[in-house]
């Protein structure tokens, strides 16, 4: 009798363990799911910007430096490997971004330029996605980061190679409009 309670209480740890490592993996497995959306709009904005750098060369070409920056940057975030490696790519590109837009506002006819507009209005497209896919990347990595961390999964977690992940959040300094001066 004493050797049935044993096997029974045995087969339910294993169980258990096995039912905590399927939902490890389906998170993880969301988790990557989640940076791939994200990854596919990146490399849309990645496409756009070769476009809008000429777009706006036509009009502002002594804001070259501004220019090769946002160039710079993009290339920076496409040689980008690792998730945290291009989510802090993607960061300053955002922000030099905003401070290209930020010029633009200096250049009337730029402004009413149809190519920048249909331009712009694409990229505040992609933007929007990104915001979704990347608010969505941190649910599913939260919820990740939560069932490893919590006991007494983190008892299998740890030693079966689940570890926490990087969530993809903007820097403080993006979310100050930028300033610009001539």
């Amino acid at each position: 009798m004493l050797l049935i309670i044993i096997l029974i209480i045995l087969g339910l740890i294993i169980l258990w363990i096995i039912m905590v490592y399927n939902r490890l993996v389906k998170l993880r497995i969301m988790s990557e799911q989640a940076w791939s959306d994200i990854d596919v709009q990146l490399k849309r904005r990645h496409d756009l910007i070769p476009n809008l750098v000429e777009t706006v060369k036509g009009y502002a070409s002594h804001e070259r430096k501004t220019l090769e920056e946002v160039v710079r940057l993009r290339n920076s975030a496409i040689s980008a490997t690792s998730p945290e490696d291009k989510i802090q790519a993607e960061n300053m590109l955002t922000k030099a971004l905003r401070q290209l837009f930020a010029l633009a506002e200096n250049y009337p006819d730029l402004k009413a330029s149809a190519n920048f507009q249909v331009l712009q209005d694409e990229l505040a497209r992609i933007e929007e996605t990104i915001s979704q896919a990347r608010r969505y990347f941190n649910a599913v990595v939260r919820d990740y980061n939560t069932a490893i961390a919590i006991f007494p999964n983190n008892l299998i977690a740890a030693p079966l190679g689940f570890s926490q992940k990087v969530f993809f959040e903007t820097e403080e300094e993006q979310r100050v409009v930028p300033k610009v001066s001539f």
